[in-house]
């Protein structure tokens, strides 16, 4: 039953860590519900291996790209420096805040909040001009402000994903280049984040000893991460963020409702 458990975890962290509904949120959500043994940020930050991979997998012309420019040259190097420079919000915040991440920041009533917030924020923003069409055309201000709403994302409830495309369509970024950017973003910091944790005593020791829930979940994040990417770049193509907006109000209210703010 805990391996079961924890693919259902790991499907759960793939499809919500790039849909913006927050994944952390629903992480500490739906481990509390299904009642998982090993729900915490060791095991939640460990099946960021199956979204990143999703991520990388998707992504890999462009992440090839912006590698090679940065190192010898070429018409990506402008965005990768950008990135590079975007992302130190983030790994900021990450050192600052991770003790608070793991015990006052995973509570149900914070998880409410934020979710409910963001929506309301979704909202508003996301009548705004579709100006910038491409990545290539962000400048450095516009990406480091993405950066700093990223670093924002450590708190569950708030969504990486969400957070970054909001202040990218703040940014008059249409809703693509906002999503795409959004997703090239979170790779160096999930990268980082990942390692960390992973290749700490406590964390190795956890899958070594457990290394068939860790598998699962990691696998199932994999192939719902990638999937996930697929289907919000298609439907921003087309449709705007409210249903996802709608959805964060009503888990949100659903939470302060059913589950009390402990």
């Amino acid at each position: 039953m805990e391996l079961i458990k924890a693919i259902i975890l790991g499907l759960v962290q793939g499809f919500t860590e790039f849909v913006p509904i927050s994944s952390s949120g629903h992480l500490i959500l739906v481990g509390n519900f299904i009642n998982f043994s090993y729900s915490g940020l060791a095991f939640d930050t460990a099946l960021n291996i199956g979204t990143l991979a999703a991520l990388l997998a998707f992504f890999w012309k462009e992440f090839w790209g912006l590698g090679h420019d940065f190192v010898f040259g070429g018409p990506n190097r402008k965005l990768a420096w950008y990135i590079v420079v975007a992302t130190i919000p983030a790994v900021v915040a990450g050192v600052l805040l991770q003790d608070l991440a793991e015990t006052v920041f995973r509570s149900n009533a914070l998880v409410a909040f934020n979710l409910i917030w963001v929506a309301v924020l979704m909202l508003a923003i996301d009548r705004g001009p579709q100006v910038i069409k491409k990545v290539q055309d962000i400048e450095m201000p516009q990406a480091v402000a993405i950066g700093f709403a990223q670093a924002l994302a450590l708190i569950p409830g708030i969504s990486r994903s969400g957070i970054t495309i909001v202040a990218g369509r703040a940014l008059n970024m249409d809703r693509v280049t906002a999503t795409r950017f959004s997703f090239l973003l979170s790779a160096p910091v999930i990268t980082g984040a990942t390692l960390k944790l992973i290749l700490s005593d406590a964390t190795l020791n956890q899958m070594s000893a457990m290394p068939s829930l860790y598998i699962g979940g990691i696998l199932g994040a994999f192939v719902a991460g990638y999937f996930s990417i697929k289907f919000l770049i298609k439907y921003l193509s087309k449709r705007g963020l409210a249903i996802f907006a709608y959805y964060r109000l009503a888990l949100g209210a659903l939470i302060l409702i059913t589950m009390g703010v402990k």
